[in-house]
């Protein structure tokens, strides 16, 4: 699929839950979600990737700007964040909890937003959470908001893994 047609994709998916603009940040926007605590004693599970990571490890964007060849060996989700996002901070413990139950299954990785503003940009990222779901030799799909586990879960579960 072109890149180009993702950042369509982005326009086109209303924002359903709670999301952030991504704009100036520090302004913390408030959520009707309930945050859900990890476990204090679990190591992280979740991936974060820089720029040159993702290029290595997702997409090389670069090399093959009008199409998407996913790198990985897994199915994967992509969670593009900034730690400001309220709804963002809500969705951080949900989806190390599903890196967890997933373990071996998937890859969850993040993205900073802030810090990786030329990989948001390349998205066409306008709205954080934005999750970016990566099955195997197929077309990505994208969702905005802070949605709940189940939510995930199921798309894990239908689109990811086909179970």
């Amino acid at each position: 699929m072109k890149l180009k047609s993702i950042s369509i994709l982005l326009i086109i998916f209303t924002m359903s839950l709670p999301a952030c603009g991504s704009g100036n940040g520090g302004d913390e926007a408030k959520s009707d979600v309930t945050s859900i605590e990890a476990p204090s004693n679990s190591r992280v599970k979740t991936i974060k990737l820089t720029k040159s990571e993702f290029l290595e490890r997702v997409v090389n964007y670069e090399e093959n700007p009008n199409e998407w060849k996913y790198l990985g060996d897994k199915p994967a989700i992509i969670d593009f964040y900034a730690d400001w996002c309220g709804p963002c901070k809500t969705l951080a413990p949900i989806l190390e909890q599903l890196a967890a139950e997933y373990e071996g299954e998937i890859y969850i990785f993040k993205v900073d937003t802030e810090a990786e503003r030329e990989l948001a940009a390349a998205f066409g990222i306008r709205s954080i959470p934005t999750m970016v779901f990566v099955p195997m030799g197929e077309d990505p799909q994208v969702a905005q908001g802070a949605l709940p586990k189940n939510v995930i879960k199921e798309a894990i579960e239908n689109t990811l893994l086909k179970k």
